[in-house]
């Protein structure tokens, strides 16, 4: 490993990213999360709705794993209301919706929240504007809402055929530019691959820097495919739907992390298979190696009975390059 601390962005949403930090934060301190905010199902789509502000919900999620206060205030923010009016929501949502009206601004929220917890780095969204999702699928359905989209894919057994972002000129927050301007390395996903990973991509401002940045940008690829939205995708097909949707794809993404762990027990897998997912194989990556470096190695691992990312095998890879490219 290298001794300098690089100055590390990941960009992303769902529950990959926050995994991904909370590894992350034991290498480097000089973090910039990147988050998407196209959610609109759950608790955040509750306040999204209600309240008129962004969903806090992924956001929230990546306070959490970067956060450093590993006592009563970190319980608290995790703490999900079981019963009443409040029933299903969580108090950091609440939290972090609450401190918006205190500071009058998002991104002053999401940095006061992460004050609080005393955060390695920091949380930005990618676009203050109020972006929504809005999917076609393969056999000509419309569907609007990133919380409906894989529900109606699965539904109507058709996959997505593509996604756009509302508005279409959505600003990237600069905050986000400049933490991309200055990183050493970069890492996009793992995420759902049309709701969380790809409609960061379309925000032009964003893709334009990520195509001028001279850090090293690493695409994670997802280890599980998701019912309804990335069903029977290998990882040649992960990188081919968001190449099918990006302009100059060679310049977005450097190095592809694949896994190749395929060996998973018989009783986990069957738990997964019946929620529609099933492990993503490398399929035919070996195309693009002219185009990207392909790192391929075993990259999923099993915690507590579940099937996660190893994410000290994938800094370890990301960690390497950087080496190499020292000498």
């Amino acid at each position: 490993m290298i001794d300098k601390k690089p100055k590390a962005v990941v960009i992303g949403g769902g529950n990959g990213l926050s995994v991904l930090l909370a590894s992350l934060k034991l290498y480097t301190s000089n973090i910039t999360a990147i988050v998407s905010v196209g959610d609109d199902g759950g608790g955040s789509g509750t306040i999204r709705q209600d309240m008129g502000i962004l969903p806090p919900g992924d956001i929230r999620n990546c306070i959490t794993a970067l956060a450093n206060d590993e006592g009563e205030m970190r319980q608290l923010i995790e703490y999900r209301f079981e019963s009443g009016m409040l029933e299903g929501q969580s108090f950091g949502n609440l939290l972090i919706a609450a401190m918006y009206y205190i500071k009058g601004n998002f991104a002053e929220a999401i940095r006061a929240v992460g004050d609080v917890l005393k955060i390695s780095g920091r949380v930005v969204p990618v676009t203050l504007a109020d972006m929504r999702l809005t999917a076609e699928l393969e056999n000509g359905e419309k569907v609007i809402g990133e919380s409906h989209i894989p529900v109606v894919a699965d539904a109507m057994a058709s996959p997505i055929a593509r996604v756009f972002i509302e508005p279409e000129n959505a600003q990237a927050f600069h905050h986000a530019i400049t933490a991309i301007k200055e990183a050493d390395f970069i890492i996009i996903g793992p995420g759902s691959l049309y709701t969380s990973v790809i409609p960061n991509l379309l925000i032009k401002d964003l893709n334009k820097a990520l195509a001028k940045t001279t850090a090293k940008k690493f695409y994670c690829c997802n280890i599980m495919t998701q019912r309804g939205e990335s069903d029977h995708f290998t990882a040649a097909d992960h990188l081919e739907a968001i190449m099918s949707h990006v302009n100059r794809p060679h310049k977005i993404f450097d190095y592809i992390l694949y896994n190749t762990n395929l060996n998973v027990s018989k009783q986990i897998m069957q738990r997964y298979q019946s929620e529609g997912a099933e492990i993503v194989p490398p399929g035919n990556i070996g195309d693009y190696a002219k185009a990207f470096r392909l790192i391929g190695k075993p990259f999923l691992t099993v915690k507590e009975q579940k099937i996660v990312h190893d994410t000290q095998s994938i800094f370890k890879a990301v960690y390497n390059v950087l080496d190499e490219e020292a000498r």
